[in-house]
């Protein structure tokens, strides 16, 4: 039999005490492993989780900047400014209100910035950021980032500011920007992650309003990791916001704002258009007001000041003010009729001053009467008796047809807000704003642009660029779109016998370069840029018949209320029109003294391209004009707009 040997006894007891001891330190490992995780899936569930749920991805929202507005010659309009702001994020922070103790340890806060910020809180997402400062200094900024880690929920960064360099001068036309309002987030149309960001700004009146869309941009996010404290982990994605879309507009700034400071201390609105491309050049209303004022944070009590102003600094005249027309109508009824075969450039009518229609005395301006009258002689003079008798066999409708095809009545199609159609009086809107049927009267009323006949200086503007040219010229204010220009437009005739047309333009003419004209004092001494325009005066009152015995009082006589509008419709070169323009003084008096010559020269700045010089004026006027440029800081050297545009590439 077989026997083991001593020394493989020895070598067998050995082993099995080496498994045994590997056997216990393996089961006391085990046990030490279930016991660990015991007490981390038992004990300390509640607290890993927690710090689970800390250590997570955040997604933040880029905002992207907002797109910039430029002039045609690349002045900036709207531009953005970088500044840096505090931000607090809800689901960041463990407890806001002591975030903001610690915060306001490091930097000052104001208990009332803590109130506002702990009840936007309540009312965003938890992701969305606000706004603890909104313009910090970078003191503040290097503060709050060395601090961060103690701060959870806490970041600093860097935020736009809207600019507008122009100031007031452009102020109705390029507009604001503004805190989006609880409507704007109502609007089914408006469902943008970046409206719920408290601090963003959108449009609110002007071509910011309107292109708010396109200016404003796409949001961007970037997906973060975080842990308990709030510190980034690492950066998981990023996907880019994308920026608004720069637009650089037809306007003339430097126009603008010898426009806005040609009216001086007078309230009204001038349109200054190009007629070969229906760009306008300028759009000025006067007084205006500071955008930036507003942007900046205006107070409550300055705004109420802006509003309650009696001469209304708030409203876009250009384009929302309207008004009767007055005489520059004229050319509409004489059009009527000329198109309608009822008179000849031939026929005359006699004017004693005043004519009886259905037992009541419509009266001429000139009393005394103007004699024998042409249609000539109508539009140089401006004889009311005249077009009364033309509105005595004008059909209301064929009236309303011609106003229309020239633009009067009809809404121009422009990215603004608010863009007034004004009012051709018909008998339903008789009926509608007076509760009386119309009649005979209303009709001579209307054929020299009284009554309730509205229009605004867009309107008479393009009403003289379509005079001018026999095209139906439709205005234009977008030059380029982030670089890319825009196609010209090219406008059909206006179907009006260009026989007619001429006869139009030679009274226009007439009106400024005859001595007998009623602007022959606004004319212009260049033989190669003669004006040819229309003036016309806006009665805001009743005259009664024993006023008219005893004799009209003059405008500078009455209150400024009573006093009536001046207007001028106009185009330049007269045998080759480029530029037409609209001027409106409300309540200035007489077209002749007072629109005119702002016409004349906002015309002739167009033309030079700069102020023009003394010599394109009659030798009369000159010391006048002058001592106008003067007072008012209008001697400058801008830039010429007849030079073909920059077009912006962004």
């Amino acid at each position: 039999m077989f026997s083991m040997r001593p020394e493989s006894k020895l070598n067998r007891r050995s082993l099995n005490r080496r498994a045994f001891v590997l056997g216990g330190v393996q089961a006391s490992v085990l046990a030490i492993i279930v016991g660990r995780l015991r007490y981390l899936q038992v004990t300390e569930s509640d607290r890993l989780t927690g710090l689970a749920e800390s250590n997570r991805i955040n997604i933040r929202l880029l905002v992207p900047e907002r797109g910039l507005i430029h002039d045609r010659n690349g002045l900036q309009l709207a531009i953005n400014e970088k500044l840096f702001k505090i931000l607090l994020v809800k689901e960041e922070a463990v407890d806001p209100l002591d975030t903001l103790d610690q915060l306001s340890r490091i930097i000052p806060i104001p208990d009332e910035v803590k109130a506002n910020v702990l009840e936007q809180i309540e009312d965003v997402r938890a992701h969305v950021p606000i706004v603890v400062v909104e313009e910090a200094n970078w003191d503040q900024v290097a503060r709050v980032s060395v601090n961060t880690p103690a701060l959870p929920g806490v970041q600093a960064a860097v935020g736009e500011r809207r600019i507008y360099p122009a100031g007031a001068d452009t102020a109705h036309l390029i507009g604001y920007v503004g805190k989006v309002s609880p409507s704007d987030l109502a609007d089914s149309q408006s469902q943008d992650p970046l409206l719920s960001i408290p601090d963003f700004r959108v449009g609110r009146i002007g071509v910011e309003k309107t292109l708010d869309r396109e200016l404003r941009g796409r949001a961007g996010n970037k997906q973060i990791e975080v842990n308990a404290h709030g510190r980034v982990m690492r950066e998981l994605g990023t996907v880019g916001a994308r920026h608004g879309k720069g637009h650089q507009l037809t306007i003339d700034s430097t126009q603008q704002t010898f426009a806005r400071a040609r009216f001086g201390n007078e309230t009204g609105s001038a349109v200054v258009i190009d007629i070969s491309n229906g760009d306008l050049i300028s759009m000025a209303t006067a007084p205006a007001f500071d955008p930036n004022q507003i942007v900046s944070g205006i107070t409550q009590a300055d705004f109420d000041k802006l509003r309650n102003d009696e001469r209304k600094p708030l409203v876009y005249r250009a384009i929302q003010g309207v008004y009767p027309p007055g005489s520059t109508f004229k050319m509409v009824t004489a059009l009527t009729a000329l198109e309608d075969g009822l008179i000849s450039p031939s026929d005359v009518i006699t004017c004693t001053g005043s004519v009886e229609v259905s037992s009541r005395q419509f009266h001429c301006w000139k009393r005394s009467g103007h004699g024998e009258v042409s249609l000539l002689k109508s539009l140089r003079e401006s004889c009311d008796v005249y077009y009364f008798n033309l509105a005595q066999r004008i059909g209301l409708s064929r009236l309303q047809a011609m106003a229309n095809k020239l633009g009067i009545g009809i809404k121009p199609r422009l990215p603004l807000p608010g863009v007034h159609k004004g009012l051709f009086p018909t008998e339903a809107t008789k009926l509608e704003r007076h509760n009386r049927p119309w009649v005979i009267g209303d009709m001579l009323n209307a054929s020299i642009g009284q009554g309730d006949l509205l229009a605004t200086a867009l309107q008479l503007a393009i009403m003289s660029a379509r005079i001018a040219s026999g095209l139906e010229v439709q205005p234009r204010l977008i030059l380029s779109v982030d670089g890319k220009p825009q196609a010209e437009p090219e406008f059909p005739p206006l179907a009006i016998s260009e026989t007619h047309l001429n006869l139009i333009r030679e009274g226009m003419n007439a009106v400024v370069n005859s001595s007998m004209g009623t602007a022959f004092a606004s004319r212009s001494a260049d033989e190669s840029f003669l004006i040819a325009g229309k003036t016309g005066t806006s009665q805001v009152r009743n005259i009664s018949q024993r006023e008219r015995q005893s004799g009209i009082r003059s405008n500078e006589d009455l209150p400024f209320k009573q006093r009536d509008h001046a207007l001028f419709c106009c185009y330049a070169p007269s045998h080759a029109p480029r530029y037409a323009a609209a001027v409106i003084v409300e309540h200035g008096g007489g077209g002749a003294s007072v629109a005119a010559p702002i016409a004349r020269d906002l015309l002739m700045r167009a033309h030079y391209g700069g102020i023009p010089n003394l010599r394109s004026y009659p030798p009369e006027v000159r010391e006048e004009v002058k001592d106008i440029f003067l007072n008012l800081k209008l001697l400058d050297d801008s830039p010429a707009i007849s030079d073909p545009p920059v077009l912006l590439r962004t």
